[in-house]
């Protein structure tokens, strides 16, 4: 009985030291706001123009009606430590800040309703463990940052109803902790997007949601030109060759392939033959020649000449195999040369068949169509050819053409889900998508083409890509949308004078290569992103 009296005794002289100052006069207790009204345990606040800081300290609810401060922000409580229960209605702010509730640590009940809220801070309820019931019903709310109810592990219940909640990626984590949660939400409703607008979020699941994408970040500059470049496998390694076209040489990877003061490369391509490899070296002056790399000495040896007249002016080169052979196709871009088949015969290259001589072709593209080997031919001079493998012949035969594409520089292949498409380029004008219909290849989109050289399709995983360069403007990076069929802008990226794209994986890592007629060969990064984060 003792030890009880003297902890009684000392609890009320404590007591009246708190309200004693140095100089004897006795504190008063706090009074009650202006503009609030106040009882034993409650407190109503109306018309007041910001948080006071002053309460009865044996206040445990406080209301807020039509008040005029436009944002709580933080610590707006921490004078009222005591509070149970907290809300606001029918007032005019539209913000809640960061540790707005912080100092709450009995807080149970918190109604935020009839406001105009549309934003509230990812940290805004942070402290508030005590927390059972949330409301933020009728308020302008369009999304909720993700984790916001975070920490809130008492809940019980959440209402936010009356919202225009738009039912979008930075809303699935909703979705997902309403599937986990033990609170109970009463039935909301989305406002948007078309596809679910009018729906209960409460019946949605997480996987409804395609949130993921994904963008070329710029990985690295390199102090070179380039006019061509590709991406290889030879044995277990990758590897990549560029074509510098104002020092006369090929890259690749770390090697130095040759170098010709004075000639201009135009591309190196490499070709792998019964684990030997093979480049390609197509040069404007100069001859254009096919190296081979000796293991041994670990370098380039030059094995033979591709014959220059043939090949005067050589603009592109293409590799493919045909039943277990393997050939390479030259295109050439002067008026005295033909574009040119070559194949493998065991020691080396000879001219297999000559194709569309005189046309000034621009560019090849190998590709198989209804299973079978063709060819496409483009020209400054007519429409692009369409050639055909003619199995008994074992040669290419003129099919057809592809009407009303006069002056397209280039085209090159893609599928999709099984259907043939190609990007044929145009430099002035509009560069066009084109699919094959069984029979012919008809036009499926255009595309505003600003001094474009290239219009490259490229394919990462389910993405598919067409990039299309420019000389006067920045790169536009296309990506292909199943459901409507067709390309959606994606990026721009600043690339000077872009001339060929190629990708290379790297440990799980996929990177775009771009090279740059007039300035730095870029490599770009394919990064995923989630944007429900």
């Amino acid at each position: 009985m003792l030890s009880g009296w003297k902890g009684w005794t000392l609890m009320v002289w404590v007591a009246a030291v708190s309200l004693v100052l140095a100089d004897g006069r006795r504190v008063r207790p706090p009074r009650c706001p202006v503009g609030c009204t106040c009882t034993k345990d409650n407190a109503l606040c109306e018309n007041v123009r910001s948080v006071p800081h002053t309460f009865p300290s044996d206040v445990v609810s406080l209301s807020f009606v039509k008040s005029g401060f436009n944002e709580i922000i933080e610590g707006s409580f921490v004078h009222t430590p005591a509070l149970q229960l907290l809300l606001f209605t029918a007032n005019s702010f539209d913000l809640i800040d960061e540790d707005a509730f912080l100092g709450l640590p009995h807080l149970e009940y918190l109604f935020i309703e009839n406001n105009k809220i549309a934003s509230i801070s990812p940290y805004a309820f942070r402290g508030l463990k005590a927390l059972i019931h949330l409301s933020l019903a009728y308020n302008n709310l369009e999304t909720l940052p993700k984790d916001v109810f975070k920490g809130m592990d008492a809940l019980t219940k959440v209402d936010l109803r009356g919202n225009n909640l738009i039912c979008d990626c930075k809303l699935k984590w909703l979705v997902e902790w309403m599937h986990h949660t033990n609170a109970t939400l009463d039935q909301i409703y989305c406002s948007g997007p078309p596809i679910y607008q009018g729906k209960k979020i409460n019946d949605l699941l997480p996987h409804s949601f395609d949130c993921i994408t994904a963008e070329f970040a710029s990985y690295q500059s390199l102090k070179f030109e380039s006019i061509s470049v590709g991406a290889f496998t030879f044995g277990e390694d990758q590897y990549v060759v560029f074509a510098q076209p104002f020092t006369g040489t090929c890259i690749l990877v770390m090697y130095l392939l040759l170098s010709y003061p004075g000639t201009s490369t135009v591309v190196c391509k490499p070709m792998v033959i019964d684990n030997h490899l093979f480049v390609i070296v197509a040069q404007l002056f100069g001859g254009s020649h096919i190296y081979k790399r000796d293991p041994s000495a670990n370098k380039f040896i030059k094995i033979q000449d591709i014959d220059i007249l043939k090949i005067r002016k050589p603009n592109d080169i293409e590799t493919f195999m045909i039943d277990g052979e393997s050939f390479f196709v030259i295109a050439d871009s002067s008026k005295a040369g033909s574009t040119t088949v070559y194949k493998w015969n065991g020691n080396g290259f000879y001219s297999h068949q000559s194709l569309h001589p005189w046309f000034r072709d621009t560019d090849v593209e190998y590709l198989e169509i209804s299973n079978k080997p063709h060819l496409i031919l483009s020209s400054s001079s007519q429409r692009p050819v369409v050639y055909q493998w003619n199995r008994s012949q074992k040669q290419f035969d003129r099919r057809t053409d592809i009407p009303e594409m006069e002056d397209v520089f280039s085209v090159k292949h893609f599928r999709v889900k099984g259907e043939l498409f190609i990007c044929l380029t145009r430099f002035i004008g509009d560069s066009k998508v084109m699919r094959w219909d069984g029979a012919m290849f008809k036009e499926v989109q255009t595309f505003p083409s600003r001094g474009s050289m290239v219009f490259q399709p490229v394919s990462i995983g389910n993405w598919q890509y067409a990039i299309l360069g420019s000389d006067y403007s920045l790169t536009q990076v296309y990506q292909w949308d199943t459901e409507r069929g067709q390309f959606v802008p994606s990026q721009e990226l600043n690339i000077q004078a872009p001339r060929a794209f190629s990708m290379v994986s790297i440990d799980d890592r996929v990177f775009l290569l771009a090279s740059s007629f007039k300035g730095k060969t870029q490599i770009y990064e394919h990064l995923m992103i989630d944007m429900s984060n």
